[in-house]
């Protein structure tokens, strides 16, 4: 089966690099220089990389600084362990890399059952003393999004700051009002690699010397920043189509006995996660990728070692839920074609389930 026969649903993992940002890459490719140097092929390089930077800045409507990163991953960690705040606490569901990144002692502030933040933990933690608090605008397996306008406003009355991990959100859904905002090009039609740390004030970041100010070592990527800059300046997502798409889509998983994580609140338009009761997660992985199908069972960086999600664990899900469920995440050009055809195995797997049990 060829990747053209395939339907790509696991846009929240990488969606497929924009074809604007493929020719701004080859472009910068063709008179790449190291951006730190003197010299003319330098001073040029320079340019092209100040260029993406503002661009990067002004289509997400950032006035602070932007720090270029690896990615999102690395983002985080600069702001995580150089916050100069003296405290962590990181909400329950947060990606991999937060937890590692805040450290041991960063408190974990737990959710409720609808995968929201428990407000009266965050305040105990706020009471406590000054704390870099990291809470995700949108959850990476469930696509739920965390009321951060709201969040932000307490966590700034108490003296704290707010660290966003906004991968899943950046060029989809407005930023947060937060102090660090960590976004990547992969998720949104960039290429992977590249990220940025969005600082709100520079003063709250302790500096390592190096590139980027003196805030990130290493020569920057100039040729996937200009890639960065062209898919965001793309703006390829039609938030209201998707929105209509996935809203088709969860009435019919409904209507044949699935159940939709995180349905009673506010989600990104591009991330669904749906529970086959009596399927494992596992076997319906290899039934999509036969009939050619890519989704996920959770975030890329530990789907593949299939165990329980923590993300499902911490909002309290029974394991009948936990452990059948399926990431379907949408790309700019996902269409109705795709989504009927999923349906349409999905529908299957669940009726031999079905007859199987019977």
């Amino acid at each position: 089966m060829t990747r053209k026969t395939r339907i790509h649903l696991d846009h929240a993992a990488p969606t497929l690099v924009l074809p604007a940002a493929q020719a701004a890459i080859a472009d910068a490719l063709r008179t790449w220089g190291n951006p730190n140097s003197p010299y003319a092929e330098g001073r040029a390089a320079r340019s092209s990389l100040e260029k993406a930077r503002r661009t990067i800045a002004d289509v997400l409507g950032w006035r602070g600084e932007t720090i270029l990163t690896s990615g999102a991953s690395e983002a985080v960690e600069i702001a995580a362990r150089r916050a100069r705040v003296p405290n962590r606490a990181h909400g329950a569901t947060e990606h991999a890399i937060v937890p590692h990144s805040m450290g041991t002692g960063s408190k974990v502030i737990p959710v409720q059952s609808n995968g929201l933040i428990d407000e009266e933990a965050l305040d105990a933690i706020l009471a406590e003393g000054r704390t870099l608090i990291a809470i995700q605008q949108v959850n990476n397996e469930t696509g739920i999004i965390q009321p951060l306008e709201r969040l932000a406003t307490r966590i700034r009355a108490a003296g704290s700051l707010l660290l966003a991990d906004c991968a899943q959100g950046a060029g989809k859904i407005p930023l947060p009002d937060a102090d660090f905002i960590a976004a990547c090009a992969h998720k949104l039609g960039g290429p992977p690699g590249v990220g940025v740390l969005l600082v709100k004030d520079l003063g709250t970041l302790d500096p390592v010397g190096g590139q980027e100010k003196g805030y990130r070592r290493g020569t920057q990527d100039v040729p996937c920043a200009a890639g960065f800059a062209a898919a965001l300046a793309a703006r390829p997502y039609d938030m209201e189509r998707l929105k209509s798409l996935r809203a088709r889509l969860e009435h019919e998983i409904v209507v044949a006995g699935g159940v939709v994580i995180g349905a009673d609140v506010s989600r990104v338009s591009t991330i669904g996660a749906y529970a086959m009761p009596g399927v494992a997660s596992s076997t319906q992985l290899v039934q999509f990728d036969l009939a050619g199908i890519a989704v996920s069972a959770g975030s890329a960086c530990s789907s593949g070692s299939m165990k329980p999600s923590l993300v499902l664990e911490a909002m309290g899900l029974p394991p009948e839920i936990a452990s059948c469920f399926v990431r379907v995440s949408f790309g700019p050009d996902t269409g109705e074609a795709e989504v009927d055809r999923f349906l349409s195995e999905w529908l299957r797997i669940r009726e031999r389930a079905v007859s199987k049990a019977a």
